[in-house]
């Protein structure tokens, strides 16, 4: 069972809300990010980044895989096209992200692979 299952946090049913929210997910996103420095300081060659880029791409695949099943249910239960249409396009980029990162990390052990 996904996180978002797990958590019932109430709709929103004006805008206001929804936006706040979403400004605060990204506030305190960018807030907990790390310092770039401090990774490049931390590993010292490309397969050193592998296992979290690993773990991005499984959490990236569990929510992918969630928003198929949410549109899946939009779709069964007819919502509204629009709505329809946005979670298409969520779950095409996800599904684009995962495969993004599966090349990046492949390619984590080609580089390691070449240097060495």
């Amino acid at each position: 069972m996904s996180d978002c299952a797990r958590r019932k946090r109430p709709p929103y049913f004006d805008g206001s809300g929804s936006r706040a929210l979403l400004t605060q997910q990204t506030n305190t996103a960018y807030s907990h990010a790390p310092d770039p420095a401090d990774i490049a300081a931390a590993r010292h060659d490309a397969l050193a980044v592998q296992p979290c880029l690993m773990d991005i791409r499984a959490r990236a695949l569990a929510d992918f895989v969630y928003l198929e099943a949410i549109l899946a249910d939009a779709r069964t239960r007819r919502l509204a096209p629009e709505l329809i249409r946005h979670l298409r396009a969520v779950v095409g980029h996800s599904r684009e992200l995962t495969v993004l990162l599966a090349d990046v990390v492949r390619t984590t052990a080609a580089v390691h692979a070449g240097s060495h």
